[in-house]
């Protein structure tokens, strides 16, 4: 039977990959403890995609980072706001695999192209909170240093130097504590840039709210990756050139699951 010649051309679909998305949704949702586990084994099924490409980004990742940290006091600035960049380049690749295209070693760089000033907005806002950390503590534990080591007899010696001590491992756990909000307000921001547009504030208000609702699915992928670093830390920290990757793709793994219905 011939062809209609006055039909309109069809496409050839049969080869093409369909990725259906959810919709977004505003400030996550909350979703079972085991996804935590789940964020890991599958961010493990993106790196056996392109084991070789990931090892290749992350270690020049790790190197443009320690080039930059040597650069005094502007490394820093450097450091802070590239970081949502660079993190919304591992995560634009992880889309890249899931929608069955390849792994390129420009994913690195993607987030340069893409949102690039509200992404390093979100590394300035970043800065700013941990300044803000970093004045809150000394603020509070400088001052009973000063206190303690400008003191008269009653605090020499031994008892001195226990104080130190309490009072250095009071300023970070103050300091851990402060930050925990800061980084659960970046961990999905460049996501939420990146693939929904919000701006700066909206995404790190986002992020925090979705980590927020997600605290029980947070401590089981905490605890697995903890046993997971420490076993990566044993060959020479060789093991990190596969769990360095599979940090980069659970963050990826963890927004889907949290922010796409």
């Amino acid at each position: 039977m011939s062809q209609n010649p006055y039909a309109p051309p069809a496409a050839q679909v049969a080869d093409q990959t369909v990725i259906q998305r959810g919709a977004y949704v505003p400030g996550g949702r909350g979703v079972a403890a085991t996804r935590g586990w789940d964020w890991l084994t599958e961010a493990w099924e993106l790196f056996k995609a392109a084991p070789g490409m990931w090892i290749a980004m992350v270690v020049v990742f790790a190197v443009i980072y320690m080039v930059a940290s040597m650069i005094p006091f502007f490394g820093m600035f450097v450091t802070f706001l590239a970081g949502p960049v660079f993190g919304a380049g591992f995560v634009i690749g992880c889309r890249a695999i899931e929608e069955g295209r390849e792994l390129e070693f420009a994913h690195l760089f993607a987030g340069f192209q893409q949102r690039f000033g509200q992404l390093v907005a979100v590394g300035a806002l970043y800065l700013a909170a941990w300044i803000a950390v970093i004045l809150v503590v000394a603020l509070i534990t400088g001052a009973g240093m000063v206190a303690l080591f400008a003191g008269g007899a009653g605090a020499q010696g031994e008892p001195r130097t226990a104080a130190a001590l309490t009072t250095l491992l009071l300023a970070v756990l103050l300091a851990m504590a402060l930050m925990l909000p800061v980084l659960m307000a970046i961990w999905f921001a460049p996501s939420l840039v990146v693939f929904h547009d919000l701006g700066p504030i909206e995404a790190m208000r986002d992020s925090f709210t979705g980590c927020l609702r997600n605290v029980v699915p947070f401590l089981v992928y905490g605890a697995v990756y903890l046993v997971l670093a420490i076993l990566a830390t044993i060959p020479l920290g060789l093991g990190w050139l596969v769990l360095g990757p599979m940090t980069a793709a659970s963050v990826y793994t963890a927004y889907r699951d949290i922010y796409l219905a």
